[in-house]
């Protein structure tokens, strides 16, 4: 507990980076382990969640409008891709179809989000749903901490990186986490751009319902964005408002690094257990592939 609570008050200091949290958490787990794994789960989700909404407040509805344009195409583009290209090397490595489509689905959309939305839909059961949450999480880890280096590396615009890593990252949580850590235009892009690939878990999972042949499936909305697109437009159109964006942009920060503490911290030997070689192996194959292509396309048709 004191371990838990030293690294948590690092990450509330000027210097507790994203990547410092998420390694912190990580260091945790697989050590002396996490003393609040329940409490943990419970408040990442809606941590991240009103954080998002907190970033709103820092963002100009009209340059929002301009990077949400820019990466329809690619977003629409890399979605379908991913998925069929997650269906068929499936297929090739003799993966159970749920576990599959859950994988390929994290990867398409935005991670954890997505696959919880599409679990219920398909029916997954809880093994299936810890295989490909794991899956997408070591994927994760590994592209909040290697995506600004490879960024820097290739001497990317701040407008490349931020839509970089809106495509080729999983969750939105490791995104933003990675972009602000780029610089704040970053962050704006991928931010815009990565949430309104989220919406796309609704045409997905009704998608998904009618191949698998789901009667009366459910899908959860990600309501949360929809916080995040009213607080842009308070920014831009109530002036009075205006000198509140800084402060809550800084809080925002400050809850996105605490999340990044709890995913990290969230992380046990048993969910790496589950992670089979398998789905394991379309997951890695899926992102990189998505990661290379869609790097290539970026460096070669955006500024």
């Amino acid at each position: 507990m004191l371990a838990f609570g030293l690294a948590l008050l690092i990450c509330l200091t000027p210097w507790g980076s994203p990547p410092l949290a998420l390694a912190l958490g990580l260091a945790l787990a697989l050590t002396i382990g996490n003393p609040f794994p329940a409490q943990s789960k419970q408040y990442t989700s809606k941590l991240l969640q009103w954080s998002v909404v907190g970033l709103g407040f820092g963002m100009n509805a009209h340059a929002a409008l301009r990077a949400g344009q820019e990466g329809l195409l690619f977003t629409v583009a890399s979605i379908f891709g991913t998925l069929t290209l997650g269906y068929l090397v499936g297929r090739w490595l003799g993966i159970a179809p749920k576990t599959s489509h859950l994988i390929a689905s994290g990867t398409a959309i935005c991670g954890g989000s997505a696959i919880a939305a599409v679990g219920p839909v398909v029916k997954a059961s809880d093994e299936e749903m810890s295989v490909a949450l794991g899956t997408v999480f070591v994927l994760n880890a590994v592209a909040l901490f290697l995506f600004p280096v490879i960024g820097e590396a290739l001497s990317m615009t701040q407008n490349q990186f931020g839509l970089w890593a809106a495509i080729a990252i999983h969750d939105t949580s490791s995104v933003v986490g990675a972009a602000s850590h780029y610089g704040d235009q970053a962050l704006q892009v991928a931010t815009t751009v990565k949430l309104a690939r989220a919406l796309w878990i609704i045409p997905v999972a009704l998608g998904t319902a009618v191949l698998f042949r789901t009667p009366g499936a459910k899908v959860k909305l990600p309501y949360f964005i929809l916080g995040f697109i009213a607080a842009m437009l308070l920014t831009t159109y109530v002036p009075a408002l205006q000198p509140l964006g800084p402060w809550m942009v800084k809080l925002a920060k400050i809850g996105l690094t605490v999340t990044l503490f709890l995913i990290g911290a969230g992380l046990s030997t048993q969910v790496l257990k589950a992670v089979g070689p398998k789905p394991f192996m379309q997951g890695v194959l899926l992102w990189l592939t998505i990661s290379a292509a869609s790097l290539w396309v970026i460096l070669h048709t955006v500024a």
